[in-house]
């Protein structure tokens, strides 16, 4: 896929048209299994790794390749505060196989990202077996102030013995438009987690119904100046570029966050995903647990309807809300996320330092798998 410099969006918008994330309450919470200490193993020595994604072929089966799969987390050193992790953030590769986990390990290579840090994306394997397309989201600029300013970028690679590798200089995909997404370079390093604006975590999907590609990612609706303003955009690839679409839901009100949005497509319905966090909703709706949500539809561009009527596939156990957290739904439906503060026991590591290290996984949670039933999904382990 040759990537061109991107074409302007039209402005004709109409938000009406965007289906809309309105739940009314989450009384039935299903949970996942508690995290124990048996589950908290590292990766890789010294490093806190988090948001994963494997490399895909284009119809989302996982890659195998050499009898492994090729994942890419990201990854930072292990900081006395876990949060400091997101400021040094590098795309690790990691492959798994029948031996387990092996380190291979910065994905790109030093200088070769026009940011400050590389946070998460997608990777897809092209037909043709060689290709490699690496989607991810370039943090602040390389040359300027500091700054969570977010632009979607792609590295086009080749698939060798050793995994992806050789990679090209990564180009810009899509930039945020100002009308249907927030443009905004975040030039504030107080910005606190949770309130920045998003134009982040492109996931690739090829809608099979039509043979296109498409990029998904988290936004936020530039226009609503509302602080819960998230949505999952769209961009397409159409004559040889990329163009930004319409939102496919819009959670303005609702919430701030719907991260590393992911699609599958199973018995001729398409199955939307996202993760979310408590302290993401607004005050003025009600507040879901921290979880992976979903809607469906009968088409890509929807209208999208909330899966279990109110979009929550399954949360933290409420005795551990922060457990695990980033979902990502293979092409198996097998869901991987990572461990974050797990075994709290009602502590807050707000108030107990020791508690911020010492209790942070930073590394692969287990794993669980998502069964559909029409506009129901259920998570089993």
């Amino acid at each position: 896929m040759t990537v061109q410099t991107p074409a302007p969006s039209l402005p004709a918008f109409d938000p009406a048209r965007i289906s809309r994330w309105r739940p009314t309450a989450f009384d039935h919470r299903p949970e996942l299994p508690l995290i124990t200490a048996a589950d908290v193993h590292p990766l890789v020595p010294a490093l806190d790794v988090w948001d994963c994604w494997p490399l895909m072929h284009e119809d989302g089966r996982t890659v195998d390749h050499h009898r492994r799969q090729w994942w890419f987390f990201l990854s930072a050193p292990q900081f006395p505060d876990p949060v400091d992790r997101h400021v040094q953030a590098r795309i690790r590769l990691i492959s798994r196989g029948d031996d387990g986990w092996r380190d291979h390990g910065n994905a790109l290579p030093d200088g070769l990202n026009p940011g400050t840090r590389e946070w998460a994306g997608s990777a897809v394997l092209r037909d043709d077996g060689q290709t490699v397309h690496l989607f991810y989201t370039v943090a602040g600029r390389r040359e300027g102030p500091y700054s969570v300013e977010q632009r979607l970028f792609v590295c086009n690679g080749v698939l060798g013995a050793e995994g992806p590798g050789n990679w090209q200089a990564p180009e810009e995909i899509v930039a945020a438009d100002n009308i249907r997404y927030i443009l905004d370079r975040q030039e504030n390093p107080d910005g606190a987690p949770g309130t920045i604006k998003g134009f982040r975590d492109p996931a690739w999907f090829r809608d099979p119904a039509t043979g296109t590609a498409h990029i998904l990612f988290t936004g936020s609706a530039a226009w609503s100046d509302d602080p819960h303003n998230g949505v999952v955009g769209l961009a397409t690839f159409t004559d040889g570029r990329w163009q930004l679409e319409d939102p496919l839901i819009d959670a303005v009100g609702v919430n701030n966050e719907l991260e590393r949005p992911v699609v599958v497509h199973r018995g001729g319905r398409y199955y939307l995903f996202w993760s979310t966090q408590r302290h993401t909703f607004s005050p003025r709706s009600p507040a879901g647990p921290n979880g992976i949500y979903g809607a469906v539809a009968d088409a890509l561009r929807g209208p999208w309807r909330p899966v279990n009527g109110n979009g929550l596939v399954v949360a933290n156990p409420a005795s551990e809300p922060r457990q695990t957290y980033s979902w990502w739904v293979t092409g198996e439906d097998e869901v991987w996320s990572f461990i974050d503060y797990w075994g709290l026991e009602g502590r807050d590591p707000a108030s107990d330092p020791a508690l911020l290290r010492g209790r942070f996984g930073g590394t692969v949670a287990p794993a669980f798998r998502l069964v559909y039933d029409g506009d129901r999904v259920t998570a089993i382990a």
